[in-house]
């Protein structure tokens, strides 16, 4: 008994471990797989198939036949190891920090197949566990603001209070008084004395949502009180300090805006500690019938209906996968759920499905496939040699490698040919000029 207690006690000593056994004995008569498990509890394959096979190789849960490899709840053939169960599920479960956390459940409903949502769960589990400056880089519509929250939520200042800023709708003549405050007469107006966002966020985080779009004059006020961890309100001498998490995003190219002069690299580095890619809904294109599975049924549980109320057709489901998603999972669901009302019966026929790009260029589920980094690497190359006129060191300067480096890259990847192609146009467009 004493082995097999010792044993048991180390089993559930894990977290996962503990939640994958509860959550398949609370439903002792559903099979899962292990893909399911990942989204269940955002957890990377791995972790999951380890956990599973422990409880497995316990007697608590049980490997059925076939292939894939499902599971089923189980129950120990020793006595003495039933009994440990038992009362190990009698005990009230510890609700953990990610159980509570809305935005957690959130991000688990973007969660599909693809492993790389799951990746960038980690990612923000690492983030949350200090109070280092996050950028969380992504397209529109991909969770940036989810990713925030989440990371905030998470961490020792979940308590605390969380402010978000949208700075591409923060004007230079609204700014100091948005992220600073105000005193009472600092401008005609201003009637009372007003905290600021930096203020409000002393104890919690402070989010800078589409940072890339502050002006130069913008920049250089946050970067002093990034540096002081203190301001003054407009129209106040007194200096007031603040204790808060800083968490910036962007859909833009900050490093190219640091080359062009239009970011400031001072402060770059300051929101830039830890950054965090979220990637678009086309980079993941396996999640689009899953993600659209599940917003219909919430859709339809949202007005009142029963969640098989409407299913999608294999027409619609073909459209939804091929469609490039330029809005990303905000586009998704709110296109699931024009399609769910505009659906006159109980499928949701292609005709239904109605986008609100329609002109975009349709994505090939069997042909689509990301570039290769080699691939990448070229086309940017010959991007910024046409741009500086094949200027090689103008060239190796915006690329930020040697120039010995740039020739190596130019013969491996046979640019000169491209380059003698261009001169040659060039000449005899001069002759016939």
């Amino acid at each position: 008994m004493g082995e097999i207690s010792t044993r048991f006690r180390t089993l559930v000593q894990s977290p996962l471990r503990a939640g994958i056994l509860r959550f398949m004995h609370s439903r002792p008569d559903e099979v899962f797989d292990v893909d399911s498990l990942m989204q269940v509890f955002g957890r990377m394959r791995l972790d999951v198939e380890n956990c599973v096979s422990e409880l497995t190789n316990f007697g608590v849960v049980r490997r059925l036949t076939g292939h894939p490899p499902r599971y089923i709840a189980g129950r120990p053939e020793q006595e003495a190891a039933a009994e440990l169960l038992d009362e190990f599920l009698e005990r009230r479960a510890t609700v953990s920090t990610e159980d509570q956390s809305p935005s957690v459940q959130r991000f688990r409903e973007m969660i599909g197949r693809d492993e790389k949502m799951l990746i960038v769960f980690e990612w923000i589990r690492t983030a949350a566990k200090s109070d280092i400056a996050v950028l969380i880089l992504g397209p529109t519509g991909s969770g940036k603001e989810v990713v925030a929250r989440m990371i905030h939520e998470l961490s020792r200042r979940g308590n605390g209070r969380f402010q978000a800023v949208n700075c591409a709708a923060l004007p230079d003549t609204l700014f100091e008084s948005e992220i600073f405050g105000h005193e009472k007469g600092a401008y005609t107006g201003a009637h009372d004395r007003k905290p600021g966002r930096l203020e409000l966020a002393n104890g919690g985080t402070l989010f800078l949502d589409e940072i890339g779009d502050l002006s130069i004059v913008s920049q250089a006020k946050l970067l002093r009180a990034l540096e002081d961890r203190g301001f003054e309100r407009l129209g106040g001498n007194r200096t007031i300090e603040v204790d808060f998490r800083l968490i910036s995003a962007t859909n833009r190219p900050l490093d190219q805006f640091v080359r062009e002069g239009r970011f400031r690299e001072d402060l770059y580095y300051r929101v830039n500690a830890f950054a965090i890619r979220l990637p678009s809904l086309r980079e993941r294109q396996v999640d689009i019938p899953v993600l659209a599975q599940r917003f219909l049924a919430r859709y339809c549980a949202g007005n009142g209906l029963p969640v098989d109320s409407k299913v999608f057709s294999r027409e619609a489901l073909d459209a939804l996968t091929a469609y490039p998603w330029p809005g990303n999972i905000r586009e998704l669901e709110s296109t699931v759920s024009r399609a769910a009302l505009s659906a006159p019966g109980r499928i949701i026929r292609g005709c239904d499905v109605d986008f609100l790009h329609a002109g975009a260029e349709p994505t090939d589920p069997a042909t689509a496939r990301l570039a290769s980094l080699r691939e990448v690497e070229r086309a940017h190359i010959v991007k910024v040699l046409e741009a500086t006129g094949w200027n090689k060191k103008e060239a190796a300067t915006v690329l930020d490698i040697s120039r010995g480096t740039l020739y190596r890259k130019i013969t491996e990847y046979g640019l000169e040919r491209q380059a003698r192609a261009l001169l040659s146009r060039n000449r005899a467009n001069l002759r016939t000029a």
